[in-house]
Formats: C-alpha cells, sequence, structure tokens
C-alpha cells in the first residue's frame, strides 16, 4: 500500500502543467513569461521558421546533381516496325525500356547559390518573426498588468477614502447630536460618503475589466484565479542619464524591428540577383546509362535471354545542354524591374524603420527621466496633501472649516495619490522598454 502511495504522489508530482509550476502571487515577469509560452501568434512564427529550415534544406541539396531512373513496358500488335530492319510488318512484339540519368547545372547565373542564400536569410527572418513576436507580447503584457496594477491601487485608494468618508459621517452624526454640528454638514458629508462608494465600485469594474484582459492576452482562462503582486506601488524611481546615441547604436544592429528592415533588403537583393541570372545563358551536364528489352511473339526463332539484352544493350551517354534566353515576352525584363523596384521599396522602409527607431529610443529615455523626477516630485505632494487633509480634518471637527473644505481637501489627496501611481507606473513601463533597447531581456530572469 506505501508503494502504491508513493507511486501516486510522484506522479502527480511530475505531471506536466501541475500546480507546483504555477505561481501563487504573479509578478510581472510570471505573466510576461507565461503569455509568451502560450500565444498562439509564438507558435505561428514558430511553425513559419520550422518551414524556413525546411527551405533551406532544400536549396541546400540543390547543388547536388538530380538523378532519376525511369522504366517502361510497350506491348505492340498489328502494323508496327520491326527494330532489327526497320521495316514495317505486322507482328506483336514487346519492348521493355530502363534508364537511369544524372544532371546538373554547371552555370545558371547565380541562381542556385542566392537562392541558397535567399534560404539562409529567411530562415534568419523566421528566427527575427520569433523573437519579435515574443517581444510584442511581452510589452503587451506588460502594459496589462501594469494596467491591472494601477486599478488596484486606485480601488485600494478609494478603499481608503471611503472608509475615512464613513469615520468623519460617523463623528459629524455624534457631534449633531451633541449640538456642536448642523444638519448641512451632515448632509454633505452624506453625499460625499454616496460619491465615495459610487468611485470605488467604478474601481473596481475597472479592475476587473483590466484583470480580465490580462487573462485573455495572457491566455490564462478566466475560470483561474489570478493574484498579482502589488509591490509596483512602492517602486523608488532611479534616475540615471544615458546616451541615447550608444542605445541607438546597438538596437540598430540587434533590435528586431530594425533587423527585420534590413533583413528584408537583403532577400529582395538576392531576388534581385535571381531575376538578374534568369537572363543569362545556363549550361548544364547530363549522363546516363540505359538498356532494353525486345521480343517478336510472331517470329519462329525464340529470342535471346532477358539478362542477356538486358547486358548486351546497355548503353552510355553524357552530354551538356547551354541553354541562351533570346525572347520570352519581356517577362523576364518585367521581374527584373518590378525586384528592382521592391529592392528600393525596402532600403526606403529600413531608413524609415531605423528613424522610427531612434525615435522611439530618444522618447522612452526621455520619459523614464522625466517620469522619474515626477514621481520625486509627487512624493513630496503627497506628503504635503495629506498633511493639509488632516490639518483641515481636524479643523472641521473643531468647527473651524466647513464640509466643503473637507471634501476639497479629500479629493485634493485623493487625486495626488492616483497621480502618484500614474507615474510609476509609466517610470516602470519606460525603464523597461529602456532596458529592452541596450538589449536586456523584456522579462528578467532574476525575479
Amino acid at each position: 500500500m506505501r508503494n502504491y502511495i508513493t507511486i501516486i504522489f510522484f506522479g502527480f508530482a511530475f505531471l506536466p502543467g501541475s500546480a507546483q509550476n504555477i505561481p501563487s502571487v504573479w509578478n510581472m515577469d510570471d505573466c510576461m513569461d507565461y503569455a509568451v509560452k502560450h500565444s498562439n501568434t509564438v507558435k505561428k512564427q514558430e511553425y513559419g521558421l520550422s518551414s524556413a529550415k525546411a527551405d533551406l534544406q532544400a536549396a541546400a541539396a540543390s547543388f547536388l546533381p538530380s538523378v532519376n531512373a525511369s522504366a517502361a513496358a510497350q506491348y505492340n500488335w498489328g502494323r508496327n516496325i520491326d527494330p532489327s530492319t526497320n521495316t514495317y510488318n505486322n507482328v506483336t512484339t514487346f519492348n521493355n525500356y530502363y534508364d537511369i540519368y544524372a544532371s546538373i547545372y554547371l552555370f545558371d547565373g547565380g541562381q542556385v547559390i542566392n537562392s541558397w542564400k535567399q534560404a539562409k536569410i529567411a530562415r534568419q527572418q523566421g528566427m527575427n518573426n520569433v523573437q519579435k513576436a515574443r517581444d510584442d507580447k511581452a510589452i503587451e503584457i506588460m502594459q496589462d498588468f501594469v494596467d491591472v496594477v494601477y486599478c488596484h491601487g486606485c480601488t485600494k485608494f478609494a478603499t481608503q477614502k471611503l472608509n475615512d468618508s464613513r469615520r468623519t459621517l460617523h463623528k459629524t452624526e455624534r457631534q449633531e447630536e451633541l449640538g456642536m454640528k448642523g444638519k448641512p454638514d451632515v448632509a454633505q458629508i452624506k453625499a460625499q460618503v454616496a460619491e465615495d462608494d459610487y468611485n470605488l465600485t467604478h474601481q473596481q469594474n475597472l479592475y476587473n475589466t483590466a484583470l480580465l484582459k490580462l487573462k485573455s492576452d495572457m491566455n490564462l482562462p478566466a475560470s483561474d484565479s489570478l493574484t498579482i503582486d502589488t509591490l509596483l506601488l512602492d517602486i523608488t524611481p532611479d534616475f540615471r542619464m544615458e546616451s541615447t546615441d550608444e542605445i541607438y547604436a546597438y538596437a540598430s544592429t540587434n533590435n528586431p524591428a530594425a533587423l527585420a528592415a534590413k533583413l528584408n533588403v537583403k532577400n529582395l537583393k538576392l531576388q534581385y540577383n535571381i531575376n538578374k541570372g534568369k537572363l543569362m545563358p545556363s549550361i548544364s551536364l547530363a549522363a546516363g546509362v540505359s538498356t532494353s528489352y525486345y521480343r517478336n511473339f510472331s517470329g519462329s526463332t525464340s529470342p535471346l535471354s532477358f539478362s542477356n539484352q538486358f547486358k548486351n544493350n546497355r548503353g552510355e551517354y553524357v552530354g551538356a545542354t547551354l541553354k541562351i534566353p533570346i525572347f520570352n515576352q519581356l517577362s523576364g525584363v518585367r521581374d527584373l524591374r518590378k525586384a528592382r523596384n521592391n529592392l528600393r521599396i525596402a532600403q526606403a522602409d529600413e531608413d524609415e524603420a531605423l528613424r522610427k527607431l531612434r525615435t522611439d529610443i530618444e522618447q522612452s529615455v526621455m520619459d523614464r527621466n522625466g517620469y522619474a523626477k515626477e514621481v520625486v516630485q509627487m512624493i513630496s505632494k503627497v506628503d504635503a496633501d495629506a498633511w493639509a487633509y488632516h490639518i483641515t480634518q481636524r479643523k472641521f471637527e473643531e468647527g473651524l472649516m466647513n464640509a466643503i473644505d473637507l471634501q476639497t481637501s479629500a479629493n485634493t489627496l485623493l487625486q495626488s495619490r492616483i497621480s502618484l501611481l500614474q507615474k510609476r507606473m509609466l517610470y516602470i513601463m519606460k525603464d523597461r522598454l529602456v532596458t529592452y533597447y541596450k538589449g536586456n531581456g523584456l522579462i528578467t530572469e532574476n525575479k
């Protein structure tokens, strides 16, 4: 019985996708890693990469000669030609032919080697497309995760404000009973409680919507629970100056967006060379061995045996073929012009992609540094607004300020906290993007 329990335990422990591989609290890296591994878009690009590898193998095999074998059997009756005398007769015969031959291009204007190089570029494009799909999915999940954390923080602040308003309402009602406050103050505080209650419900709905979108983009079943890590709420920004030129120098040759444009130019340049090679002469070499068997059913003499004819009728041949394209209805010239124009378009797209990449890098660095400063300033503002709200609340309890002043101070504190949270979330996203442009992965291994 103990052995059965041990087997069952280890069986569940090593089940794929078991609960031990699912984190209880998901941080940003967990969500991005799960989404990338379960993304259908990434899987499609991986299948495309597999096809590109198969095309490369086929292109490499083009350097080898092609070998073909054929066999034919022919049964003739009635009027036909006697192969021994080459005259017409009226006999029944059987002919059997065998042939094996090989051919290879000696020169084809570089079409084979350029096709092989093009297949290598296609494989690199496939690898780059897979990486780009992974990065795009990770960035998408990063945005969703930040939205969820932001909505969670807003819900937390709304809950705190509602609790504060309810405590103030309770105190105000007691003060009214003692004659220290009037009914207008109580009515104003009740209106504030109702507004805060609505705002909390609204923030909870936004949080649920953001969480559902995160699950959907992660390809996580909506019925599964997803508890997020909210440590991002307390992150303090690190302000540092970095050279955008150095970041761009690396990203322009390693970022998937830049590589996609560069590889497309290389691919179309090879396609242009292939089309140009189609207008050149080609030389091919062929060699083979053939034999045959013949039998006359109408003759009186018995035919030679199959083995004797198969050996005696054997012949070898070798030959070369020169093809010179003279006129093909201008289709070759048309394809060459289209390939040249496509190459020029790709070069223009490459310039545009690199320009956009540089702009994105400069914008991300500028935004990250700007948000870092704003976070520091907003921390001071939140502290000041919290102190001002505390003073206003004390003065309201002492009758030195009215409910409207208290409501205004509370709303100011709430907006400051939300603004600080927003700047923190934006800083986190921009900091991750800058790190990504520098060559580090979006998903950090050290979590």
